[in-house]
């Protein structure tokens, strides 16, 4: 259905990425400050957990600290344009979900930024699947009897997402379209909100990011039951992928994270910070916190490559979503 690229600090770590910084980049006036990075989700979700993670070798690197700023709403569209808004000089650059990034046009008839034109690609990070959790009172303790479940109660069941237009929404409205199911959608304002409700029982079912899903899992505050990605993930091994829990094909549901800065920062800036952070992501400490949050495996790449990517996955979303008829409310 679509086709994502595989991708994906300890103190010990901290010399080594130290040696990030080339002579030449000591030499130049940028950074000569703190470095702004907007994650434009609240806190407490998987591209804030992702991105704080991703911040601190950053700083490290950059010489200089990076301060994280959380604008969520809108499905990112609150921060994403605050970004895009910003004065191109380096000293804004964003943490963001790709996936949302490039949904976004095809929900939003009127979007207050340009996807391409007013965003600066620097690199793209990795990806991370969703999984399907429960609350554990809900009497199923698999996805088939979550099937069989919500087809003897059509249009009752809810599941939670973290908000209107985002992957988590997509997630659940595929499986519906795919299976013939009738739920009930309930947005949040990020998967951090999601989660927090989901525990407490006030929505049966979250279509989580795998970031967020290991710890309430493993404490027993939720049920994890399906991972939507190709293969079973390393982090929850005994939990099957849909597609193996169904026996079924095609099915996949993942977030692609990447770094952006406004559009017209100077073409040296970019092609420093995108070095930078494909050192910072190559880093094998840095790989092994990165999959130990859910990403399958880093995926650094040149600002070019991270252009093409969105522009092949635009058109290919918008597609997905008109053929399964899937609307915002």
């Amino acid at each position: 259905m679509h086709r994502m690229i595989r991708a994906a600090f300890s103190a010990c770590a901290i010399g080594s990425l130290f040696a990030l910084q080339s002579p030449v980049m000591a030499q130049t006036q940028w950074p000569a400050k703190p470095v702004r990075m907007v994650i434009p989700w609240p806190p407490g979700g998987g591209t804030d957990i992702l991105g704080r993670l991703f911040a601190e070798p950053l700083a490290q690197a950059l010489g200089q600290p990076v301060v994280i700023e959380n604008r969520g709403g809108s499905n990112g569209l609150i921060g994403a344009e605050a970004v895009a808004r910003a004065a191109p000089d380096g000293y804004t650059i964003m943490f963001h979900s790709v996936t949302s990034h490039i949904l976004n046009p095809a929900f939003y008839p009127k979007m207050p930024y340009d996807t391409l034109g007013d965003f600066q690609s620097i690199s793209l990070v990795g990806d991370v699947p969703l999984v399907i959790l429960a609350n554990p009172a809900l009497p199923v303790r698999n996805l088939k009897e979550l099937v069989t479940l919500v087809k003897q109660q059509p249009g009752k069941m809810s599941y939670a997402s973290f908000g209107m237009g985002s992957m988590s929404h997509l997630g659940g409205a595929l499986l519906m379209d795919m299976l013939g199911l009738k739920m009930i959608h309930v947005p949040y304002k990020g998967g951090g909100p999601a989660m927090t409700d989901l525990i407490g029982g006030h929505v049966p079912l979250f279509f989580a990011s795998s970031a967020t899903a290991p710890e309430p899992v493993k404490a027993g505050r939720a049920r994890a039951l399906a991972i939507a990605s190709a293969s079973r993930s390393p982090l929850l091994p005994a939990v099957p992928s849909v597609n193996e829990a169904l026996g079924i094909k095609g099915y996949e549901a993942t977030i692609m994270y990447g770094v952006f800065t406004p559009a017209k920062v100077s073409p040296d800036i970019v092609r420093r910070l995108s070095e930078v952070t494909g050192k910072v992501l190559r880093a094998p400490d840095i790989v092994a916190r990165l999959q130990a949050q859910g990403m399958a495996a880093p995926a650094p790449g040149t600002p070019e490559q991270m252009t093409a990517y969105i522009k092949e996955n635009l058109p290919l979303w918008a597609k997905v979503i008109r053929e399964a008829n899937i609307r915002i409310d």
